[in-house]
């Protein structure tokens, strides 16, 4: 994943480069935040893999490439292979137009080797 969209403040545990500066000015809507979407992240249906190509697919159409990014590496991570996710974006383009399937594709692309990259060497250890 592309540096500018960790995050600046993944020494503070913060996962979007957002987090930090919206923490310091409102904390408290920050940590609801949060926890709203760690509710989401809890759901038990879809399954974990479909939830991500999902998440990475309304990113791809509203042209967020760096959340692209983010949702096909953690897509990678618990399994989706590249033919999924490049198929998942595809299916997008009548609703969204292939202008955004064709510009979240580089990005997917990167996510899914560093998440595909992380889940194997996870394996080897």
């Amino acid at each position: 994943m592309s540096d500018s969209f960790r995050g600046v403040a993944d020494d503070a545990g913060y996962a979007f480069s957002y987090e930090g500066p919206l923490h310091e000015v409102f904390p408290a809507l920050h940590d609801a935040q949060r926890a709203w979407l760690s509710r989401i992240d809890s759901l038990p249906a879809p399954d974990r893999k479909t939830h991500e190509l999902i998440r990475m697919v309304c990113l791809a159409a509203a042209g967020n490439n760096a959340g692209v990014e983010h949702h096909a590496g953690l897509a990678a991570e618990v399994g989706a292979s590249w033919e999924e996710v490049l198929g998942s974006i595809m299916l997008s383009v009548p609703s969204f137009g292939l202008a955004r399937a064709v510009s979240a594709m580089p990005a997917a692309r990167a996510g899914w080797e560093a998440g595909h990259d992380g889940a194997e060497s996870d394996r080897d250890e």
